[in-house]
């Protein structure tokens, strides 16, 4: 059977949407489903460099007002005596009160890359800012795990292409945005046919063998979807849509312990506060629906929710009342289980600048450490090369 061009770039669309390796090719069953108290992890990224400054707000410090004259948020919820949070992400500042959120400020990596794309593929890679690598944190995170695994469903993302965290050198998760789609695809006739011949050609053949993989797997994570699927309300945004998935993936006895999520873009360039002030109510909104859906559940104190973006912003407004390109951030932890709570450091020093952008003070691998020791039971030496020592936030 000879391939045409137009059939051979439909499998590509659908191989990689699901981007499954070619021994995934056993159909799923229940059997690697997860044992009962189970931490899971979920990452929510902020696509396009968050300004961090306009999140947790420095409320009692000069220099920030001086520099931010038109876009300082004047209005912040107090955390402490010397930070409060963007009066759009009410819900963080209910979490912080029950002592169910940890905000690690300042975090970056040495040498800093303001450039969306390198910056995001350190983030994502954990690679030192002049390495380059192939593979993701988690993506190495199941090489590690994944030889104990008879399913390849332990990573999954909400999105139509898969990040290059989740990316192995040998296990990579599964990407789809809606399971039912997925599946609709995956039992089209005409997929199922192409499948069924036979093909020589050794890049065709993988093709087929990445479809075959995308069959077996999408019925049994739609199955799992619609198991034990959410009744709670969720809200009507992409985001809270994602997020409503990922709690009914949660409830069922799917074997996932990390799902991954994005939301942007944060590249605010010209009118900041309007387009942030939008994503963050999206964000509010979701997270507020999906942490009271698990509770009520009584899985709340088994799940970490994290969030990071690429870089955060300088630390003084442009002329457009935006904010360009920085380097430090923060990062929020958000769980019924944390050992530490509240703001785990200082604030940044925006006294002590270079060229006008924040010094980094805590290196974002460190963070990723904790959470593969921690709260996933991996060797964060392995995954990661890291040997500086871990936080105790979890």
């Amino acid at each position: 059977m000879l391939i045409k061009r137009r059939e051979f770039l439909k499998i590509s669309s659908l191989a990689t949407a699901s981007l499954m390796m070619p021994n995934f090719l056993k159909a799923m069953t229940l059997d690697d489903a997860l044992e009962p108290r189970q931490k899971i992890l979920v990452v929510l990224q902020f696509t396009g460099g968050n300004d961090g400054l306009n999140t947790v707000i420095p409320a009692r410090n000069d220099i920030y007002f001086r520099e931010r004259n038109r876009i300082a948020i004047q209005n912040s919820l107090p955390l402490t005596d010397e930070a409060g949070i963007n009066p759009a992400l009410l819900y963080f500042k209910e979490l912080y009160d029950n002592g169910e959120l940890a905000v690690m400020n300042n975090v970056g990596y040495p040498d800093p890359d303001k450039s969306h794309f390198r910056s995001m593929d350190i983030w994502h890679s954990a690679s030192k800012s002049n390495e380059y690598l192939e593979t993701g944190w988690l993506g190495r995170y199941l090489d590690e795990e994944c030889f104990r695994c008879e399913h390849p469903t332990q990573a999954l993302e909400v999105d139509d292409m898969l990040s290059l965290a989740l990316k192995g050198e040998n296990n990579k998760a599964f990407a789809f945005k809606d399971p039912k789609r997925l599946y609709q695809t995956s039992e089209e006739k005409y997929f199922k046919s192409l499948y069924d011949h036979h093909h020589d050609d050794e890049t065709v053949s993988y093709l087929y063998q990445t479809l075959g993989s995308t069959i077996s797997n999408a019925g049994y994570i739609f199955e799992e979807s619609k198991a034990k699927k959410t009744d709670a309300a969720y809200p009507a945004s992409q985001l809270g849509k994602d997020f409503k998935t990922v709690a009914s993936l949660i409830k069922s006895d799917i074997n996932t312990r990390v799902y991954y999520l994005s939301i942007g873009s944060f590249d605010t360039h010209v009118n900041q506060n309007e387009r942030q002030q939008k994503l963050f109510k999206d964000i509010n909104e979701a997270i507020r629906s999906f942490v009271a859906d698990m509770k009520s559940n009584g899985l709340f104190e088994n799940i970490l929710l994290m969030t990071f973006s690429e870089f955060g912003r300088r630390v003084a407004q442009n002329a457009s009342n935006g904010t360009d390109h920085g380097t430090a951030n923060q990062m929020f932890l958000i769980s019924g289980g944390l050992k530490r709570k509240g703001l785990l450091n200082a604030l940044p020093d925006l006294r002590h600048l270079n060229e006008g952008d924040l010094i980094y003070s805590e290196d974002f691998r460190k963070v990723y450490a904790t959470i593969l020791k921690n709260w996933l039971n991996a060797d964060s030496s392995k995954v990661l090369g890291w040997k500086d020592g871990i936080y105790d936030f979890v």
